[in-house]
C-alpha cells in the first residue's frame, strides 16, 4: 500500500504541511495547547537531511492517480539530535564517527490521515537500515511524548528526559532514546 523514496527540494512545502498537521493533531492528548504551539518552534524540517540524501518520504496512492505523503523521516550522520532549519541553536553539522557515535533518527512525522497504519514503523526501518549500511551500530533520537510508544515498540529505550524551551515560556517535554542497530 505504501511506497517510499528520498525527499528532494521540490518536496519542501508538502513536507512542511505534513509536519505542521502532525504536530497540531497528533500531539493532542500528550501536550497542552501552549506546548503544542511551542512545538512548532522546537520541531520541524532540517533541510540538511534532504541535502545529505538521508530523508525518506512514504507515499500512499491518491484517488487521482498521484501520491500523497503519508509520512516522512530521516537519519543523520551529523551531531544534530533534533530541531529544524529555524532552530539554529540546536544544530551541529559535525560529522559522527560510526565506530563510536550513534546515528541520529530525525524528524519523523506521520500525516494524521495515516496514523497507526504502519507508516512510522516503515520510516523507522528505512532509517535504521540506511544507518546500519553506513556502519553505525547504534541509533538515537529525541522523541516526543506522542512518539514514545512507537519508539519503544521499535526497541528504543529512554536515555534522558528534557524540556525544550519554546516561545512564550512553554516547555516541550522530549525524551532522548537509543537502540543498538544489530541484526538486519
Amino acid at each position: 500500500m505504501f511506497t517510499h523514496r528520498l525527499a528532494t527540494p521540490a518536496d519542501l512545502d508538502a513536507l512542511r504541511d505534513v509536519m505542521a498537521r502532525a504536530i497540531a493533531e497528533l500531539q493532542r492528548g500528550f501536550l497542552d495547547p501552549d506546548q503544542i504551539a511551542a512545538s512548532h518552534a522546537v520541531m520541524g524540517l532540517d533541510t540538511q537531511l534532504i541535502a545529505d540524501g538521508t530523508y525518506f518520504i512514504v507515499e500512499a496512492a491518491a484517488g487521482d492517480g498521484g501520491a500523497r505523503i503519508a509520512g516522512c523521516g530521516g537519519w543523520s550522520h551529523r551531531a544534530t539530535l533534533y530541531g529544524g532549519d529555524h532552530s539554529a541553536d540546536l544544530r551541529d553539522p559535525a560529522p559522527l564517527d560510526p565506530a563510536v557515535d550513534a546515528a541520529r533518527i530525525r524528524a519523523m512525522y506521520t500525516h494524521p490521515d495515516f496514523a497507526r497504519r504502519g507508516v512510522g514503523r516503515l520510516v523507522m526501518a528505512l532509517c535504521e537500515d540506511a544507518a546500519r549500511a553506513a556502519g553505525f551500530r547504534r541509533a538515537e533520537m529525541m522523541a516526543t511524548l506522542a512518539g514514545e510508544p512507537l519508539n519503544r515498540a521499535c526497541g528504543y529505550a529512554p536515555i534522558e528526559r528534557i524540556e525544550a524551551p519554546g516561545p512564550g515560556g512553554a516547555r516541550v517535554p522530549l525524551i532522548r532514546m537509543g537502540k543498538p542497530l544489530t541484526g538486519g
